[in-house]
């Protein structure tokens, strides 16, 4: 399978990273196919220009390639922190201009954009993992899920991917090492479950937020 694997986070030193070689690894160790964009190290440019809005529009050839490849992705996997209970700019730019009509979802015939969009995305599974620094009693009450509705409700499930799955790990700052050792391994772990048949347990290294 080719899995497409998006990260989203400035410091290459962060425990975000540690996640997205853990994924990288467990899947090469399954022989799928990985496809891998850390938006911070390429300079994405997150910026949607007015002329890339119509479906038909001529795009940039960059974003051509990330076109291509979500649609061609079997799975999709983003891993990013959870920001004022949202993704970096980054991401929310890569979503703007690479989840798009005519490549994740399509409008139906007489539909104005007042009804619900048909699924174009061939993945059959998506998956999401944050980290927050914020504990998860204080995130429910206060603020609730935010990018549970955004990921599940606003992108997959309009885009056509109806297996989904998300892990939040916090609080990241205050994290032992013993602690992230056990978060690389959940990580493992649901890779496993969504995208491969089988794995190893071989620990990556271990790191800060």
């Amino acid at each position: 399978m080719q899995i497409s694997v998006i990260l989203a986070h400035p410091n290459p030193q962060s425990f975000n990273h540690a996640i997205a070689e853990t994924i990288i690894a467990e899947l090469n160790r399954n022989g799928h196919q990985v496809v891998f964009h850390d938006l911070y190290a390429e300079r994405f440019d997150p910026v949607l220009h007015a002329d890339e809005i119509p479906q038909d529009a001529s795009l940039p050839k960059e974003i051509q390639s990330h076109c291509k490849e979500i649609s061609d992705a079997d799975g999709i996997v983003v891993i990013h922190p959870n920001w004022w209970g949202q993704p970096p700019a980054v991401l929310k730019g890569w979503v703007d201009r690479v989840i798009r009509p005519g490549i994740a979802y399509k409008f139906l015939e007489g539909d104005n954009g007042e009804g619900i969009p048909a699924g174009l995305l061939k993945a059959k599974a998506a998956l999401v993992f944050n980290t927050s620094n914020t504990p998860a009693q204080r995130e429910a009450e206060a603020f609730g899920d935010p990018l549970e509705t955004l990921w599940k409700n606003c992108i997959f499930d309009l885009c056509g991917v109806k297996i989904f799955h998300r892990e939040m790990f916090n609080v990241v700052i205050a994290s032992t090492a013993e602690q992230r050792r056990q978060w690389l391994s959940a990580v493992r772990e649901v890779v496993r479950q969504y995208l491969c048949s089988q794995g190893t347990d071989r620990i990556l290294d271990v790191r800060q937020h």
